[in-house]
Parts: structure tokens; C-alpha cells; sequence
């Protein structure tokens, strides 16, 4: 039997209510959350714990998508990168790089790379709704 689970897009105005949406929805029954990382998007998408625990076939519903994935989007992703440029243990050039892009209108934004980390799971199915 396939689990969905529904992320309320109407919940994510930024990065960090991202994280605290998919908090709520993915780790139900676990007494910490995941933090604020890609990384650690796509390790909690392989599963083993939280409402993916013991779980077959995934169907994930993003409900308002448009509008958090706009949330998402060039600013959000350009104050990302503009915070790693603060701490010396990202790389400055990469985060420079990456916020000329942006700026330039060619870079992808959290929002696309975040559906990008979605793709990267065959096994869970995501619905834009």
C-alpha cells in the first residue's frame, strides 16, 4: 500500500519554514528534526526513519507548490549563499559563483534544486499539486 504524505506549500514562505513543513510531515514519531541542509533532504529521503520508516511506495503531495517554490526561489536562494560566503568553512568562490548566476538570471534556485534532490528518488513519487 503506498503512503502519501502532503506538503502544505502554504506553510513555506522561506528556507527555513521549508524545513520546518517537512519536519512536520516526514518526521512524525522522531524526537529530532532535520536541519536546514540538502544533504540532509536526500538522506531522509532514502528513508529508515520517520513516516518513512518500514514504508513501501512513497507518493509525496506539495499542495500550493507554485508559491513555496517561488518562496524558494532567486532571493531566498542568493541570502543561501550569501550566508555561506560568511563562514570559512564553505567555499566563498562556489557560493560567489553561484549568487553571480543568480543574479544573472541562469543560476538554479533552492526551489529547483530541491525538486532536483525529489527526482534523485525514483521510489517516492512527486505530485505538484
Amino acid at each position: 500500500m503506498t503512503l502519501t504524505l502532503r506538503l502544505d506549500g502554504r506553510r513555506i514562505t522561506d528556507i527555513a519554514s521549508f524545513y520546518d513543513e517537512v519536519n512536520r510531515v516526514f518526521m512524525t514519531g522522531e524526537s529530532w528534526t532535520l536541519g536546514p541542509s540538502l544533504d540532509a533532504l536526500d538522506d531522509l529521503l532514502y528513508g529508515g526513519y520517520g513516516a518513512l520508516l518500514g514504508a513501501d511506495g512513497v507518493r509525496v503531495e506539495w499542495t500550493d507548490h507554485d508559491a513555496s517554490l517561488r518562496a524558494l526561489g532567486r532571493d531566498a536562494t542568493i541570502a543561501y549563499h550569501a550566508a555561506k560566503l560568511e563562514n570559512p568553512v564553505y567555499d566563498a568562490e562556489l557560493a560567489g559563483t553561484a549568487i553571480a548566476e543568480l543574479e544573472a538570471g541562469r543560476g538554479r534556485t533552492y526551489g529547483e534544486i530541491v525538486l532536483d534532490v525529489f527526482a534523485g528518488h525514483p521510489e517516492i513519487e512527486l505530485i505538484l499539486v
